[in-house]
């Protein structure tokens, strides 16, 4: 398949493929209005009869730009019905290099959607009812089970929003690097410290994490501590 880019084009002010000539008139090397736009029409036309490759995909970017060409040369040649100023040869060089971008971007999705399409394209809705075999009862025999008003309560009770948990009971997390911290700023205020008298009034779980502080601090010869007794008060020094 040949893209539309590689359009081999001979004319009078331009030889070559054709997207070289849109880069041509993007620089503003040569006028939109000097460019013969039906020949490269033609010329189109028999490359397809040659090679007999009608892409539908191909066509349609070359009737894209095609089009676009044709639209901005008019308003280059002719008069806009209003009386204003002409389209400058720059200005149409912008708008053609900003319908090619949009070209470009419609392309793109479209390629998206089509290989989305095909990759879940075996999984859709089912439209169609139950085969009969699989009811349960005939719609005709359906009889009515609820009263309109117990229906109307049950759904209200469904949109009502629920009242705000008690998180009272939910445990504030206790970290090591937070008691590491809290152990540190009160070594730096006593060099000393006494455990029950900092942290006896803590619960368990926060005293036992402490520990566990205590132990990292001695691990890495920021302080040490003492245990005359067993089960006896813990003196805490800062080394």
């Amino acid at each position: 398949m040949t893209s539309v880019a590689e359009l081999d084009l001979d004319l009078d002010v331009f030889q070559g493929p054709f997207d070289l000539l849109l880069a041509v008139l993007l620089r503003e090397e040569i006028s939109l209005s000097e460019v013969p736009l039906g020949e490269i029409v033609i010329s189109y036309v028999d490359h397809l009869g040659e090679t007999g490759d009608l892409d539908l995909e191909t066509v349609t970017e070359f009737l894209v730009l095609i089009a676009a060409l044709c639209e901005l040369k008019s308003r280059l040649l002719l008069p806009s019905e209003d009386g204003s100023e002409q389209l400058r040869p720059e200005e149409a060089a912008d708008e053609l290099l900003a319908r090619m971008l949009e070209y470009r971007r419609y392309s793109e999705a479209a390629r998206m959607l089509s290989g989305r399409f095909e990759r879940e394209g075996g999984v859709l809705y089912r439209s169609a009812p139950p085969p009969p075999e699989l009811r349960r009862a005939a719609l005709e025999a359906a009889t009515q089970a609820y009263e309109p008003d117990r229906l109307g309560v049950a759904l209200g009770d469904l949109l009502t929003l629920p009242p705000e948990p008690d998180t009272r009971h939910i445990r504030t997390t206790v970290s090591l690097q937070r008691r590491l911290g809290v152990v540190r700023d009160l070594l730096r205020s006593r060099k000393t410290l006494d455990f029950d008298d900092a942290f006896g009034r803590e619960d368990r779980f926060t005293q036992a994490v402490t520990l566990f502080a205590l132990l990292e601090l001695y691990r890495r010869g920021e302080a040490t501590w003492t245990q005359k007794e067993t089960f006896g008060r813990i003196e805490v020094e800062a080394l």
